[in-house]
């Protein structure tokens, strides 16, 4: 598992309790969708949708999302403008705790990825924070979401930034 640390950009709050998490290779070889579902369904974060990635920097800031690709490639920018870019393949998984932008900048053809969210979290989607007013309510709505009780892919207690 790769712990992914991300700073805020006054335009992307990030979080800054808890990294973005990313496992390769967490599904078997050719596993389709419902092998990703029952992997989330067993840790709490009941399935949600079966999509791909928006092409435009966003962030849930009141809530936690873990993305599954189950089929094809994505190369994904985390953080912001400025943050880490990762390129997934099938089996791979991210969890992005509240707050962390992400944006598809290419994915392949057959893309496919099945979407999370811990417990009965119903996200709001928001892009960049268009002005400062809106970057400050964003940073307190993070603030205000409750860490997940565990991680999507093994259970275990997310790991905390180091302060």
């Amino acid at each position: 598992m790769e712990c992914l640390h991300l700073a805020d950009d006054g335009a992307i709050p990030n979080n800054p309790r808890l990294p973005a998490l990313l496992w390769r290779g967490a599904l078997p070889p050719g596993a389709g969708p419902e092998a990703a579902e029952s992997l989330f369904a067993r840790h709490g974060w009941p399935p949600a949708w079966r999509n791909g990635i928006h092409p435009w920097q966003h962030f849930h800031a009141d809530a936690h999302e873990a993305l599954a690709i189950v089929r094809g490639t994505a190369r994904v920018q985390l953080g912001g403008a400025r943050g880490p870019v990762v390129d997934l393949a099938a089996g791979d998984v991210v969890a992005l705790p509240a707050g962390v932008g992400h944006c598809r900048l290419a994915g392949s053809a057959d893309l496919l990825v099945v979407g999370a969210y811990p417990g009965d979290a119903a996200p709001s989607t928001s892009r960049e924070a268009p002005d400062s007013a809106a970057h400050v309510r964003a940073v307190a709505a993070v603030a205000a979401t409750p860490d997940p009780p565990c991680e999507p892919v093994h259970g275990a207690r997310w790991p905390q930034r180091a302060v």
